[in-house]
């Protein structure tokens, strides 16, 4: 597993699954001779995109970034629509680190779209549990407005599976929560409206997760944003400030879609400066 020492933070990528998705979809509006010059896609025009968590310790606390895929909860047709090829093997993978489920302290989620947040709940005979039933969760109010009340576009995203075992354990905030100190989540609506972003600074070390705003290193371009974005324009904006604060602080930033880079650090020019790449193996 791959691992980021940032200040006091740990970061450590779990297997959290993979989704292979339209690569227009995914790059909306661009060109594909533009953006494939960036990122592989397939002979169905998809392109890998994984949904690995990001293990975060610091401070004596274990949280994860995002849940990953879930395992056994999308049916045939699903697993195939969305080109499902390996579903998630997180606690697998903290079974290696010596952690179990009920270690994570809390999950920070940027938002509730169900390719972030199936693995919140699982299959405990036929009755859907909290996977980790002593965490709490994070996430935007507005975000969590919506996954309960989802509109006629997104209640193909926000699935109540994904939320009722698990209500007990939300905690929502407005603009800006910070989680433990230099640890902030912050509200940046365009992906969707709640979509939120996850900042950490300590001293001159910093990362920025930027998720699905930036959801792969490919997406570095400020205009190059989804076409499953509720507000393209809010993600454009968002992303130009951004990504100009993380190059200013030479912070690195994180991903859980990218099948290529866990994480990048650019600099001030926007270039390439140290990187660690997704190592491609079979997960026990």
């Amino acid at each position: 597993m791959e691992t980021l020492q940032v200040g006091r933070a740990k970061l450590t990528w779990l297997n959290g699954g993979v989704t292979h998705l339209d690569g227009g979809a995914m790059f909306g509006v661009v060109p594909k001779a533009l953006w494939s010059r960036k990122y592989p896609v397939n002979e169905k025009n998809q392109i890998e995109l994984r949904t690995d968590p990001i293990l975060l310790q610091i401070d004596g606390k274990n949280f994860l970034i995002e849940t990953g895929i879930g395992k056994n909860k999308l049916n045939e047709k699903q697993k195939r629509n969305f080109g499902v090829l390996e579903e998630s093997n997180v606690e697998q993978a903290l079974n290696q680190l010596q952690l179990t489920p009920s270690d994570i302290d809390g999950i920070l989620m940027t938002h509730l779209h169900f390719d972030h947040a199936c693995g919140i709940t699982k299959w405990q005979g036929d009755v859907l549990v909290s996977t980790f039933p002593k965490a709490v969760i994070y996430a935007n109010e507005i975000e969590w407005n919506e996954m309960r009340h989802p509109n006629i576009r997104s209640k193909n995203t926000y699935w109540e599976d994904n939320w009722k075992p698990i209500e007990t354990q939300v905690q929502t905030y407005s603009n800006e929560l910070e989680v433990v100190p230099g640890l902030k989540m912050v509200h940046t609506g365009g992906h969707s409206d709640g979509h939120a972003i996850i900042l950490f600074e300590d001293g001159e070390e910093s990362f920025i997760h930027m998720a699905d705003i930036m959801p792969t290193h490919a997406h570095q371009n400020k205009l190059w944003v989804l076409a499953y974005d509720d507000f393209p324009v809010t993600s454009v904006h968002q992303k130009e400030k951004l990504m100009n604060w993380g190059y200013s602080k030479r912070a690195w930033f994180t991903f859980y879609h990218d099948a290529y880079y866990r994480a990048i650090l650019f600099d001030e020019k926007g270039e390439v400066e140290k990187s660690v790449k997704r190592e491609r193996y079979e997960y026990i």
